[in-house]
């Protein structure tokens, strides 16, 4: 359709098809490794539905607060499992990290994962004292800056949030409409303009940093630039990174990344 090649990310970044296993097997690895050393918190309920599971990273000590990272795939794809290592930079800075899974499209629809997200943020805060920062990629992104909804998440959980970072998100979702993937989406015109973020007018005031790969596709950069214009909040450009590695900073306790979040 129309603007399938504008959102394909994968087929404009060499080597795409290494990244997915790439990921997994660092997020076991490192899993396997909190696990060892009694600072993993897997499988924990949300909800009662089977992928309404999140995984809990705990630093030494006491926490300083609790970091929510939403994992993207166009809300098609994936789960919890791949992204573990992206909690590295902020456990080691002394916050938690939560990582939750969710139903995934044609089953359920984007409005339905937005609430389920809502539903996990109130759960893992719960379980963690303190300042709450809340950031996702792509899809995830999307979802993280729907949460700034006023009434999306319970008034005490809203109350603690302190930043949200989108990277790379899907802001409007309206142009989606216009590609094959909407077949698994089945979005229609009103839940595109329900759903998308740039048209959200009734948001918490709260600290928002739109963070985009500089070598992302020109519709990710709009994307990006959209939120930024809509919501009048900052917007990092991540030089030299694309669509899968603009996340990897994440794993550094000294990127530009984790300080935004947890400094």
């Amino acid at each position: 359709m129309e603007l399938d090649d504008a959102y394909a990310n994968a087929a404009h970044i060499p080597g795409a098809e290494r990244f997915p296993g790439q990921w997994a097997e660092a997020a076991e690895m490192w899993r396997v490794q909190q696990a060892h050393e009694d600072r993993a918190r897997l499988d924990l309920a949300y909800g009662a539905r089977p992928r309404e599971r999140f995984d809990l990273f705990l630093p030494d000590g006491a926490a300083r607060g609790l970091m929510v990272f939403v994992h993207g795939g166009y809300w098609l794809k994936f789960d919890k499992s791949s992204w573990s290592h992206l909690a590295a930079g902020a456990v080691a800075r002394g916050w938690a990290v939560a990582m939750p899974s969710y139903d995934l499209c044609p089953d359920v629809r984007i409005s339905q994962i937005t609430r389920q997200i809502a539903r996990a943020v109130e759960v893992m805060a719960a379980m963690v004292e303190g300042p709450l920062v809340l950031t996702g990629h792509s899809a995830g992104g999307h979802l993280v800056a729907r949460m700034l909804e006023k009434g999306m998440v319970a008034g005490e959980v809203a109350g603690r949030l302190r930043r949200v970072v989108p990277i790379s998100p899907v802001a409007d979702l309206r142009p989606l409409l216009s590609t094959s993937m909407n077949a698994q989406l089945q979005l229609d015109a009103a839940e595109a303009m329900a759903e998308s973020p740039v048209l959200m007018e009734d948001r918490l005031d709260v600290p928002v940093t739109a963070w985009v790969g500089g070598d992302e596709r020109p519709a990710f950069l709009d994307q990006a630039r959209w939120l930024s214009e809509a919501w009048g909040c900052d917007m990092v450009v991540a030089e030299g990174r694309h669509h899968f590695d603009v996340i990897e900073s994440l794993e550094l306790a000294d990127s530009d990344l984790v300080e935004m979040l947890v400094g």
